[in-house]
C-alpha cells in the first residue's frame, strides 16, 4: 500500500487529510499490510523537532519541470507510537519556504503547479529506486491529482507499477481560482502528447478534481458534504466509490474496499 498524501499530521496543522494521511497508514500497518507514506517536505516542517534525515541513497537525482533541472532530496522521519516511516519529497526551490501552500500575505504560490509535478514524479521515481510494487496506491489531497494520470501514461509499462490499483479521494482542499494556464504544457514530458495532457487544461480545483477520479481506478468521498460539481462528477463516473465514512468507521471500510478492488482484478485476471 502506498499512501500520497499532501499532509499528514503532526508535521502540519490538523486537518481532514492530515488526520487520515496519519492515521490510515498505521491502521492498515495493523491490519497486516505492508505500507509507504510520502509527503511534501514543506519549509513549514520543522525536520530537528520532528527527527527528519536524508536518505542519501534515494537522494541525488535531477527532475526536469519546464525544461529546468531540479534536484530530488529524499528524507524520512519516524512517528514512533504508529512504528511508521514517513517519507518527504523536498527540494531547495520548492519546498524550503517557511510556509504550506500560501506565503504570509495569504496569497496562492504561483509555482504551487510545479510543487505538485515535482511531488508527484519525486514519490513514482522514489518507489523505483526502492524497487517496491505498491498493490494499491491511495492518493489523498489535490496536490497528488496528477499521480494517477502519470501511473496510467507514463508510467504503464514500468513492471512495478502495472499491476497497482489506483484511489483517489476526493475533498474539500479547494483553492481560489487557477494554476499556471501553462501547466498542461509542462506535465508534457516523455512520449506525451497535447491529446495526453488536455484534461489538464482547466487548472482549477475542480479540474484537478475530475483528473483524479477520471484516471483512478477507484473513488473515495473523503468528506461528508462535498461541492455540487465534485458529487455530481463521481456520481456520473464508472469507477468503484466508497461513501464518506466517520472516524469510527472508515478504517475497516476503507480496508475491506482496498480487499474488494484486489479481489475484482483476480476474478478479471481468471
Amino acid at each position: 500500500m502506498l499512501y500520497v498524501s499532501q499532509e499528514v499530521t503532526p508535521y502540519l496543522p490538523e486537518s481532514v487529510i492530515g488526520t487520515i494521511g496519519r492515521h490510515l497508514p498505521q491502521g492498515t500497518q495493523e491490519r497486516g499490510r505492508e505500507i509507504r507514506t510520502f509527503m511534501p517536505r514543506f519549509g513549514c516542517i520543522n525536520e530537528r523537532r520532528n527527527q527528519l534525515h536524508e536518505v542519501i541513497r534515494l537522494s541525488g537525482m535531477n527532475l526536469i519541470v519546464d525544461d529546468t533541472d531540479h534536484p530530488l532530496i529524499i528524507k524520512v522521519a519516524s512517528i514512533q507510537p504508529a512504528r511508521m516511516q514517513v517519507y518527504f519529497i523536498d527540494n531547495e526551490e520548492y519546498f524550503q519556504r517557511k510556509f504550506f501552500l500560501s506565503g504570509r500575505d495569504g496569497k496562492f504560490f504561483s509555482d504551487n503547479d510545479e510543487r505538485a509535478i515535482f511531488f508527484c514524479r519525486g514519490v513514482v521515481e522514489t518507489v523505483k529506486k526502492l524497487g517496491w510494487a505498491p498493490d494499491v496506491i491511495h492518493c489523498n489531497g489535490w496536490m497528488t491529482a496528477l499521480l494517477p494520470f502519470l501511473i496510467k501514461t507514463v508510467y504503464k509499462d514500468d513492471p512495478l507499477f502495472m499491476n497497482s490499483k489506483i484511489v483517489y479521494s476526493v475533498y474539500n482542499d479547494s483553492y481560489e481560482g487557477s494554476l499556471d494556464e501553462r501547466f498542461s504544457e509542462k506535465v508534457k514530458f516523455d512520449t506525451l502528447t497535447d491529446e495526453d495532457v488536455a484534461q489538464f487544461a482547466d487548472t482549477t480545483h475542480f479540474g484537478f478534481t475530475k483528473a483524479g477520479i477520471k484516471y483512478a481506478d477507484a473513488v473515495i468521498i473523503g468528506e461528508e458534504e462535498l461541492t455540487p460539481e465534485a458529487a455530481a462528477e463521481i456520481t456520473g463516473s464508472d469507477k468503484p466509490i466508497l461513501g464518506f465514512k466517520d472516524e469510527e468507521s472508515y478504517l475497516d471500510a476503507y480496508s475491506e474496499f482496498y480487499t474488494e478492488l484486489l479481489a475484482s482484478e483476480e476474478v478479471l485476471a481468471d
